[in-house]
């Protein structure tokens, strides 16, 4: 197991590093001065030269990259050129709530997806099986920013349930677990739910299905064990492919709630990454996509690590 560990380890970090070089590559093919955000519009050419010295953006490409990611090896990602704050700082903040919110929607998911994928695949075409099957295909269709809207009408202005915006009371942008600020996150929880749930309750119908029908399964019941039994061993055995899947739901939700967070205006990393796209800061939006790329590196790490401790034959294959 150690030594599956470590192979795994040593095939993230080519990707780390690759990784590291499309994220820097990627922001500087991108159109327009990210200075212009900072300069007067009547700056001289003096001013702009020492701007561009500061940030190091008078350098060549292949030495800008080597001298970014020495400092990213030492925990420095930069100054943000819109506030001047550490770009480390404002991106940590962002990565915690955002990581709250993808969790508790990943949760929700998992738990309404997998309910809803077992119920599908005990019960094979019948009223129950296209019931679920028509909430996972509702699931994975709608889109979540048109979900977004609705449900803030719905809950927020209409119903005044629950409250449309932020992270908690007077625009906090902090997240704290308690009840006041629980409301705040239930609405973009439930929003971002749904797509997980619709796409663990079509593997887990699947997984299912397929289980149900195969030789061990009529050799368990052939010797007289209860369903409740049988149930057990068809868990076990779907439960490496719904952990893969749920790790990767994770990665997608943390790295793609833009849309969700700027509906919600959710002070995660999605809502920083659209802050950064319009003032063109290039130092935090790099720093923002590096930190969610090496999140989602990290987090299939682990996901073959669970996979492998749950199943065996993973690692002798």
């Amino acid at each position: 197991m150690i030594l599956f560990i470590l192979k795994r380890i040593g095939y993230a970090a080519p990707v780390a590093l690759g990784v590291s070089l499309v994220c820097f590559l990627l922001v500087h093919l991108a159109p327009g001065d990210p200075l212009s955000a900072i300069l007067p519009v009547d700056a001289t050419a003096e001013m702009q030269a020492q701007m561009r010295a500061a940030y190091g953006f008078d350098k060549p490409l292949p030495v800008q990259y080597g001298l970014w990611l020495w400092k990213v090896l030492h925990g420095d990602l930069g100054t943000s050129i819109a506030t001047g704050r550490p770009v480390l700082a404002e991106v940590g903040r962002a990565v915690g709530n955002s990581l709250i919110l993808a969790s508790v929607a990943t949760l929700i998911g998992f738990t309404f997806g997998t309910f809803f994928g077992f119920v599908a695949g005990y019960a094979r075409d019948s009223w129950l099986d296209r019931v679920a099957s028509a909430i996972a295909v509702f699931g994975v269709s709608v889109p979540h920013y048109w979900l977004g809207i609705v449900m803030v009408i719905v809950f927020s202005a209409t119903l005044g349930w629950l409250p449309p915006t932020g992270a908690g009371p007077q625009g906090s942008g902090n997240w704290f677990p308690d009840l006041e600020h629980l409301r705040y996150l239930l609405l973009p929880a439930i929003t971002m739910s749904v797509i997980p749930m619709g796409v663990i309750s079509r593997t887990v119908r699947a997984l299912v299905g397929d289980i149900l029908h195969q030789d061990f399964v009529q050799a368990l019941r052939a010797k007289g064990l209860s369903e409740f039994g049988v149930f057990r061993h068809v868990v076990k055995n779907a439960a490496p492919t719904a952990i893969a899947i749920m790790g990767l739901q994770l990665g997608y939700l943390l790295g793609g709630s833009i849309l969700i967070e700027t509906v919600f205006a959710w002070p995660g990393t999605g809502f920083l990454l659209n802050a950064a796209i319009f003032q063109r800061d290039l130092p935090l939006l790099q720093g923002t996509i590096l930190v969610l790329a090496m999140f989602f590196v990290t987090l299939n790490l682990l996901v073959d690590v669970v996979q492998t401790a749950l199943d065996p034959r993973i690692e002798r294959a």
